[in-house]
């Protein structure tokens, strides 16, 4: 059974911040453009790396012992210890100011900017906003704001789904497979243990789900990658995103995009056409 949730004692974390610091190898560019499909190369020092390569940088360690059962820390710590026993990646906002590139020192500053509770159709949900900056010896190069989402395990069967509406066309679009290796990979850069990724048992038999879990983050960096590969390399200025359903293994996935008055609507989408993040991105 979850323990209580306390909102008031869980706020006491807004306002908490850490600082971490990583350098930006050939090796991890290397490793990052493989599994987002790019030329992999020789790169050098001072060459530009991925977009999202900040989210590979300076990630917690913690001792196997500190791990839930989930993959996960347990809770406390920098995040507030919010007793719900799901946990996923909801959506975002970045600002591009510079590329990270390789060799560079890379400082990421984070700040709990809020905590709050709402009610959904899975029950309970608590969101937990972080704010972060990252920085390189040329000065700020992303500012980025992370939601959280934790939310109840339930056991009960879901609500037989209404017909999807007709999956949205796009101007442009590329597609992949989503392989248990593509995913394992990914954990591997971010040194993400969550188990929904590539423990097929834990996900199926304790969490509900039909397969491993695509990486919420992942799917963003595919939408920014196409999105700066279709204006000449260029990163967006600003990149907001949410998620809307689990992708899952073993399925093609597309990456699709479409022009707008003022810039790109992209999404990625399961073997069905079905919208499963949306992202907007600005120049």
């Amino acid at each position: 059974m979850t323990e209580k949730l306390d909102i008031d004692h869980l706020r006491q974390w807004i306002g908490r911040s850490q600082e971490a610091t990583d350098i930006v190898t050939a090796q991890l560019v290397k490793g990052l453009r493989a599994t987002l499909f790019q030329e992999v190369g020789e790169p050098k020092t001072g060459d530009a790396a991925p977009f999202t390569v900040h989210w590979c940088l300076a990630q917690p360690v913690f001792p196997m012992s500190m791990l839930g059962p989930d993959g996960h820390p347990t809770r406390g710590g920098f995040l507030p210890p919010v007793p719900l026993p799901r946990r996923m990646w909801a959506g975002g906002e970045i600002e591009f100011f510079q590329p990270l590139r390789v060799g560079d020192e890379s400082t990421r500053t984070s700040r709990i900017a809020d905590v709050q509770v709402k009610t959904g159709s899975t029950g309970t949900l608590c969101f937990v906003q972080v704010e972060h900056s990252i920085s390189s010896p040329r000065g700020v190069a992303i500012r980025e704001r992370q939601d959280i989402v934790y939310r109840e395990m339930t056991s009960s069967a879901p609500a037989a789904a209404k017909a999807p509406p007709p999956p949205p066309k796009a101007q442009h679009r590329e597609t992949h497979v989503s392989d248990p290796v593509l995913l394992f990979r990914y954990s591997a850069l971010t040194f993400n243990g969550h188990r929904i990724h590539y423990d097929r048992d834990y996900v199926t038999k304790v969490e509900g789900y039909p397969g491993l879990i695509f990486h919420g983050p992942l799917q963003a960096a595919f939408i920014i990658e196409m999105a700066a590969k279709l204006r000449g390399g260029k990163a967006p200025k600003k990149f907001t995103y949410r998620g809307l359903q689990p992708l899952f293994e073993g399925t093609e996935f597309s990456i699709n995009a479409n022009e707008t008055e003022t810039g790109m609507e992209l999404w990625t989408a399961n073997a069905e056409g079905q919208p499963t993040m949306k992202g907007t991105a600005v120049w």
